[in-house]
């Protein structure tokens, strides 16, 4: 058994919450031949001088051991002491030589859009395991069953769920999330600003979307780390846009149609949204505490790791106002932020 959890109780990184469930985040579903034994494949290639190829029986023939580690998901929560069954990546490419031009391994998946993940060849040998179970029981499909990658010490984007391929690689590709919406190659934690890199617009862009005309072009792409505090368009029809970790802090947004956004992280500490609506947007990891949700519908919205207040549970010091607002439906609240919910008047 290897414990490798935060050996103390200052376990949390820098803007997480901890949390006992293990919230489903990112793809649910795999392509067909990751939960087909017949059709199931694990390769090992790249850098190597034995390419190898396991079935299902193969991989479940290996010697397997527990790793006890904490999860850190980039939405801001966090679960202490998970326990997963599996091989470290070392035994799983012993005798396929890896070659001395190999820096990188990268990670792909049995996934329709292809997702990838990638880690210095020396971190991925230090810290990352090939897993089938976590805490005894088989990994549901949502939480990448049947096999899928953990690593120690970053954020969980860089643990793949569903995984087909390891390639050793002398180059170094950004991963899915890296290239498509501008996560942090590091996924480092504890530092507290590796997951995003910087803002993805140029001042003449963030001018053009400040003044809150035409939103079709901002629905096509991921607006990122973007300044929007005070922000008062001077539409109201903005649809299923893309604003990750944005500071909209203070935005002027009553009757909004946001139907479908995706917000995940962005700071809304603050923001009028009465009356909003908001049905099925995701709002994972955003900071809602003082934001004004009167009569607001976030029927069926994802709030995993959301937070609706700030302060220790049994005395916030900046709550959001939620009277008559819709939440039927909405998904993911951690339990502090659940009970803080349902223990209103």
């Amino acid at each position: 058994m290897t414990d490798r959890s935060h050996p103390t109780d200052d376990w949390l990184p820098p803007d997480q919450q901890a949390t006992r469930k293990f919230p489903v985040v990112g793809e649910r579903t795999p392509t067909a031949e990751a939960l087909d034994p017949a059709r199931w494949r694990l390769t090992v290639d790249g850098c190597v001088s034995h390419p190898r190829t396991l079935a299902w029986y193969d991989y479940m023939a290996l010697s397997h051991g527990t790793l006890t580690m904490d999860i850190h998901c980039v939405t801001r929560w966090s679960r202490r002491r998970t326990t997963f069954t599996g091989v470290p990546l070392t035994r799983l490419l012993e005798g396929v030589g890896v070659s001395s031009e190999a820096s990188t391994v990268r990670f792909v998946a049995y996934s329709a859009r292809d997702h990838d993940t990638s880690l210095p060849l020396a971190v991925a040998l230090a810290d990352t395991w090939v897993v089938h179970a976590a805490d005894g029981a088989p990994l549901s499909v949502e939480h990448g069953g049947p096999l899928r990658t953990v690593t120690v010490g970053r954020y969980f984007y860089k643990s793949l769920k569903w995984l087909r391929r390891v390639e050793l690689r002398a180059d170094h590709p950004l991963g899915y999330w890296e290239r498509t919406d501008g996560y942090h190659d590091g996924a480092d934690p504890w530092p507290g600003d590796q997951r995003y890199v910087d803002g993805s617009l140029k001042p003449t862009e963030l001018a053009a979307l400040r003044a809150g005309r035409g939103f079709a072009r901002w629905r096509r792409q991921t607006v990122r780390s973007a300044d929007l505090r005070g922000w008062d368009p001077a539409e109201r029809v903005i649809g299923a846009i893309k604003l990750k970790n944005c500071d909209l802090r203070e935005a002027r947004l009553p009757g909004a149609d946001l139907r479908g956004a995706n917000l995940t992280l962005s700071d809304l500490r603050g923001a009028d949204l009465r009356e909003a609506q908001m049905q099925g947007a995701d709002l994972e990891g955003c900071r809602l505490a003082g934001a004004d949700l009167r009569g607001a519908d976030l029927a069926g919205a994802a709030l995993t790791a959301a937070s609706l207040f700030e302060g220790p549970p049994d005395a916030p010091t900046v709550e959001a106002r939620v009277d008559g607002a819709r939440l039927e439906g909405v998904s993911g609240l951690l339990e502090a932020q659940r009970r803080w919910l349902e223990g209103r008047p």
